[in-house]
């Protein structure tokens, strides 16, 4: 019980923190990964050992899948470069450098350890990061590189740690010899996932239950991670392609009020196991520094410090590095773009979940190599990465000037156009003429002239009739609750009835809030 009321008040903690990073517009994993290293030190709190096989399944399958469904495959090929040189070339050169860097300051940690420690630490987590940019509205490539950037390195930093475990495990490396093995990984994985797209979308057509399909949805995200795994396949990549493929079509086959309230789930269950994870590290980090004389503690904590420092310059040597060749060639890359991405390197749950999911010994079976060490320096890293950077983020972008370039808005605008065009004809088609028809007509008729609204010229949904408008529908929806409520308290109807009208009345409020970008719409 002590261990389930803990969880629940951090949760609560973490609700309160995450209302405060608003607030102060901080990324909210910096302010959970200063309440983690809190725990770690709070005296009274109990000892928790995940099992390491379950970190990653519980912990990064449904965060991996929530970042994938969303991400543009068409922004990402127009950007694969800079995606690429990121997740491929700067997940080796943070590997390296940090093994090389760990083995100098641990001349005792074997190369294997040390590789491990490098893939752990490797890859940055791009929803710190986002956080704060999309509140300061940056153009909209440099939320792609980041987005994509997290999707890939995360597969190729994982590749490396699950070869690195392995042989830290069996005293066995494959050299140059992985390399055909990764090759064979990476596309079994890819296939496996647009397999299993497939299979998920067949399950999902035949389903209208909300509660049924937000179940089967969290079941067929695990099913893929843990099919994957046990056919020694990438788990990550089979999770990305399936979570793109799925994208792609569940628009068409979903229907809206299933994937509104599932939209609204998955955000819930993402924010908790962000809490989740870094409640666990501290509760694991709280035996280890017991463990710990300090002198020891001293020595691992300038080591976690000046392997901190080294995944920072690495990444952004790297960048200044591809934004300076790229220019030399011809390509234009802006300076200020690439100091925001060279500084949006904060790492988060994927690090806290590969450190948590390292063997844990028990049974006749040693721990990982320094085990200890290496959770000690992943926790460090991220609460490093995610207080020096993410918090001085936001003056960053300040400082530099750099706004939204409208390419979203623009393609926005033109798909509004578009689809209200095209419902305009369908209803050339719908026959009859009635009052109601007429009035879907001159609301589709509004629609359009508001999309066809060219940029810098007034704007129809500010004119006193849409005002007065708005200003109508408001007051009308208010009295409709007020009267909903009264009926109830008054015992005129009960609460099935209530709730039943509620739901009617909520999806009347969601139509007409529901408008892209400013906020406003025009129909009811």
């Amino acid at each position: 019980m002590p261990v389930f009321e803990l969880v629940i008040t951090l949760l609560l903690v973490g609700a309160v923190l995450s209302a405060l990073a608003r607030r102060f517009h901080a990324p909210y994993p910096a302010l959970l990964a200063l309440a983690g290293a809190a725990l770690a030190l709070l005296p009274g709190t109990p000892s928790i050992t995940l099992d390491p096989e379950l970190a990653l399944t519980l912990l990064v399958a449904p965060v991996l899948l929530d970042a994938a469904f969303d991400s543009s495959p068409r922004d990402l090929r127009r950007n694969w470069r800079a995606v690429t040189g990121l997740a491929l070339v700067a997940v080796a050169l943070t590997v390296t450098a940090v093994a090389l860097v760990a083995r100098w300051l641990i001349p005792e940690l074997p190369w294997p350890a040390a590789i491990a420690l490098g893939a752990i630490v490797a890859p940055p987590d791009a929803a710190a990061a986002t956080t704060v940019l999309r509140q300061l509205r940056p153009p909209h490539r440099i939320l792609v590189i980041l987005e994509g950037e997290s999707l890939f390195n995360d597969a190729s930093a994982l590749l490396i740690y699950r070869l690195a475990v392995g042989a830290a495990v069996t005293g066995a490396f494959g050299g140059w010899r992985a390399v055909p093995m990764l090759l064979v990984v990476a596309v079994g994985s890819a296939l496996l996932g647009a397999v299993l797209s497939r299979v998920s979308l067949y399950a999902s057509m035949r389903i209208r239950d909300v509660p049924t399909a937000v179940i089967v949805q969290f079941l067929g995200t695990f099913a893929v991670w843990m099919v994957a795994d046990r056919l020694g396949l990438s788990s990550i990549i089979a999770v990305v392609v399936f979570a793109i493929l799925v994208a792609r079509i569940a628009p068409d086959v979903m229907p809206a009020r299933l994937r509104i309230q599932s939209y609204a789930v998955w955000d819930v269950v993402v924010f908790v196991l962000n809490v989740l994870a870094f409640i666990l590290i501290g509760l694991q980090l709280k035996p280890i520094l017991q463990r710990l004389s300090p002198a020891e503690l001293a020595r691992y904590a300038m080591a976690a410090a000046v392997i901190c420092g080294t995944v920072i310059v690495v990444r952004i040597v790297w960048i200044t590095t591809y934004a300076a060749v790229a220019r030399w060639g011809g390509t234009r890359v802006s300076s200020r773009a690439a100091i925001v991405v060279a500084w949006c390197g904060m790492r988060g749950i994927v690090t806290l979940a590969a450190a948590l999911a390292l063997p844990a010994g028990g049974a006749g079976r040693p721990p990982f190599p320094f085990r200890d060490f290496i959770l000690f320096t992943a926790f460090c890293v991220v609460l490093g990465t995610l207080v020096v950077q993410g918090l001085t983020l936001r003056p960053l972008m300040q400082r530099l000037g750099l706004h939204d370039d409208g390419s979203v808005d623009r393609e926005a605008r033109l798909a509004r156009a578009e689809t209200t065009k095209a419902g305009l004809a369908a209803l050339e088609f719908a026959g009859g003429d009635s009052e109601m028809l007429d009035f879907l007509r001159r609301k589709y008729e509004a629609r359009r002239r508001r999309a066809e609204t060219p940029e810098g010229q007034p704007d129809p949904a500010e004119s006193d009739g849409w005002r007065a408008y708005h200003g109508a529908q408001r007051r009308a929806q208010t009295a409709e609750r007020r009267m909903l409520s009264d009926l109830r308290a008054q015992g005129v109807i009960g609460d099935d009835a209530f709730h039943q009208v509620e739901e009617e009345l909520d999806w009347a409020e969601v139509n007409a809030e529901a408008r892209g970008g400013a906020g406003r719409e025009m129909e009811s």
